[in-house]
This record gives structure tokens, sequence and C-alpha cells, in this order.
């Protein structure tokens, strides 16, 4: 198997490898062309213009495949009818500043964007793929109970649910990251050196290079409906933005609300879909708070452990002691999928996390109705999570509104009259 290789290996922060590519990036331009290409493939070292390696935390997989001899490292993917099916874009929000940095929003459209350099040699891989499929969701045998009714297009009768599905890879635009958490792009470049064990040399090396393609876990989109009723402000948009919970959202834990909120939101999208509109549920890899599931399943341990079992009180407290914060997700990035769709309402969002909503409100999309879990989906052992996290500042319908929540209302309807 030829490898192309020779026995020097040249590390990419020596001198040679420094010059200006052929490809660079300009983020935020208005066509793909204008932006360029983002290439992080080995095979074409000589091009590329972007930190990591494309995959994500498959990368690694890809390498045991390559140095076991199952997998030519100079292959090429041949994409030949892998076409996104439905077209996503352009939309306005793709080229203005700072409000996209943590994906591609060109990454489904390489194919055609780039035909002529990929038919040159060119190694350019796309970041999103978009398809077609049927989810199949066991609580959703109630269909004789009325949970979601049969329409014969979007849910099937066998009980299936047609949805259009796509897959995101990050891309992380450095100089947009680092504005976005309010730091100094040379801070951000040498904590993610750091903090990765020394693995990305480049990020402090290569400042030309301003892309990185991190080794995370990326983003799935499930759209119920029209697809292109998600960007049409005539049509109404039922939303949830889940982060995963392997355990709850597969395995059905009890000891979480992942998994009931979840089907909750797939059922409302649904019903969305239904009346005309649409549906979408945006599921993150942000395992155990982005903090990972050892963390997670040894926050269980401390939080049942503890003197007086577990509480409400010392939810986040556990996280803490264990961890060293209460919470990683952090959802600065999260609205960028939603700017990436042309999203500048969501009707009904499923979601009682203020974190969640005050990010999504404050990258300018506008929300209407916030849409709680209904207490008879809450597991037993779930009420302690969902008791501090109440106290914690959780959207609850209950809640008394407080005194600037009333001033701002009686302001709109003033502004109204």
């Amino acid at each position: 198997m030829s490898t192309n290789r020779d026995s020097h290996i040249r590390l990419t922060s020596h001198p040679g490898h420094r010059t200006p590519g052929r490809y660079p990036i300009r983020w935020g331009a208005a066509t793909a062309r204008e932006r360029g290409p983002v290439i992080g493939t080995v095979t074409s070292a000589g091009d590329r213009n972007a930190v990591g390696a494309h995959g994500g935390s498959y990368a690694l997989y890809r390498a045991l495949a390559v140095s076991s001899g199952a997998m030519n490292p100079i292959a090429r993917p041949d994409l030949t009818n892998t076409a996104p099916v439905i077209d996503v874009g352009p939309f306005p929000q793709w080229s203005e500043p700072g409000r996209i940095v943590s994906l591609d929003p060109w990454g489904h459209r390489v194919a055609a964007d780039f035909r002529q350099e990929i038919a040159e040699g060119l190694d350019i891989r796309p970041t999103i793929a978009i398809t077609k499929a049927r989810l199949t969701i066991p609580e959703f045998d109630m269909l004789g109970k009325g949970l979601v009714p049969v329409d014969g297009e979007i849910v099937r009768a066998s009980g299936d649910i047609a949805v259009t599905k796509a897959a995101i890879d990050p891309v992380w635009y450095l100089p947009g990251i680092a504005d976005r958490f309010h730091v100094s792009e040379d801070n951000l470049r040498r904590t993610l050196f750091e903090q990765t064990g020394g693995m990305y040399p480049d990020l402090v090396t290569r400042p030309d290079l301003q892309v990185f393609l991190p080794p995370i876990g990326g983003i799935t989109l499930y759209i119920f409906g029209d697809p292109s009723a998600i960007a049409d402000p005539r049509r109404t948009l039922a939303c949830r933005v889940h982060d995963e919970c392997n355990g709850s959202d597969v395995f059905g834990s009890d000891i979480c609300t992942c998994r009931p909120y979840l089907i909750h939101g797939i059922a409302e999208c649904v019903k969305e879909a239904q009346k005309g509109g649409a549906g979408l549920i945006v599921y993150n890899r942000k395992e155990g708070r982005a903090l990972g599931e050892v963390t997670k399943f040894l926050v269980y341990n401390a939080r049942k452990r503890q003197e007086g079992g577990d509480q409400a009180a010392t939810y986040f407290e556990r996280t803490e002691c264990v961890a060293g914060v209460q919470d990683a997700r952090f959802q600065q990035l999260m609205p960028d999928v939603l700017h990436w769709l042309g999203i500048k309402r969501i009707d009904r969002f499923m979601s009682m996390s203020n974190m969640k909503y005050d990010a999504i409100v404050d990258s300018g999309i506008e929300i209407g109705e916030r849409v709680s879990i209904p207490p008879e989906l809450i597991p037993p052992d779930a009420q302690v999570e969902l008791e501090a996290k109440k106290a914690a500042g959780y959207y609850a319908p209950d809640d008394t509104p407080s005194e600037d929540d009333l001033k701002s209302v009686i302001g709109r309807k003033l502004d109204e009259f």
C-alpha cells in the first residue's frame, strides 16, 4: 500500500510550513469561493489552512485504521451522489460579522462549490451532511391516545416519523471564538494548546491559521415537516435544543429529565409540523454538561452517598467538587446552528434552561412561548435535579413575574398602542 511518506517527520510548525497557502480563508465572506475551502487533511499538507483534522474525535480512529494497514493514508473520499437532500441557505446570517464562528456555513456545499479544485486533486471534505430518515419512538406507540396523530405524511400508519436530518462537525474560527468568550485570541490559543496536552502546536506557532477543527463531538439536527418553513417568518417553528445524555436518551435512566424532555420536544415538533409549520431538534454532543460520562457517573455517586442523600441544595456543588466547574457547556456557541438555518424567531421553545434561552435571545433570535416539561413526565428520581435547576434560574410556568418583567410587558403594550 502506498503511504506517500518519507523517513523524515516534518513538523507543521517548521518554517517551511509557514508560507501562505494557495487557499486563504476569509471568514464571513459572502460566497463560498470568496471565503475559500477549509482544508484540514494531511493528504493536502501543502495547502492545509486549518489546525486539526476532519472528523473531530473520529480522526483518531482513522489514524488507527491507517497504522494497522486497513486504510490507505492517501485515500480521498468520492463525493458522487453525496449532495444534501435539501438546500440550506445561503442566508444573510452567514456573512454577518461574528454571527457564526463555530461551524462552516458552507460545509455542506463543498462538492458543488469546489468541484474544479476537487477534480484537480485537492482534498476538500464536507463538514455537514444532510439526508432523509425515519424515526421510531417507542413512546409514540401510544398513538391511539393522541400523543401524535397519524397523518400519513409526517407520521406514517406504522408509527414511523419522517424527518430530514443533518450532521455537523465543528469548525472553529478562532478570532470569533475568542471574541464570543471575551478573551484574547492569544490566550485562547495557548489554553487550547496546554489543555489538550500540546496536541496542536500550530495553535501557538501558526497565528496565520485562524480555523481549528477541534477533536470534539458535533451536532445532529432533526427537522420535522417542510424544511423551508424553518426560516419562513410566515410559518411557525417549534424547537428543542438538547444536550446529549446517553444514559437517559438511549437507555432510559430515570435520574434526570433528559429523555422525557427530548420525547416531549419531538412530540411538540411533530404537532407543529402537522399544523403547517416546522419542528426542529438540535442535538449537541455535550455529554455530562460537556464534562464527559466518567465525570458524570462520579458525580452521581457523590450525590447519592453524601450525608443526607441526594438533595437539590447541593446538586451543583457536587459537580463542582468533582469537576472543578458546575457546567462546561457554555451556551455561547449554541445559537450558531440556528443562524445557519436562517432562524429569526422560535415560536415555541421546549426548554426550561435560562442559559439556553438567554444565549438565543442575546444572539438576536426572538422566542415566543417557553414550554416546560409536563409534570407527569418527570421521573421520581429526577425531582431533585429539576428543583435544583429551578432554584438556579430555570424557567417554570408557575413562577411569579418579577417587577422588571411586568414593566417590560407594560412597556411593550404601550409601544404597540
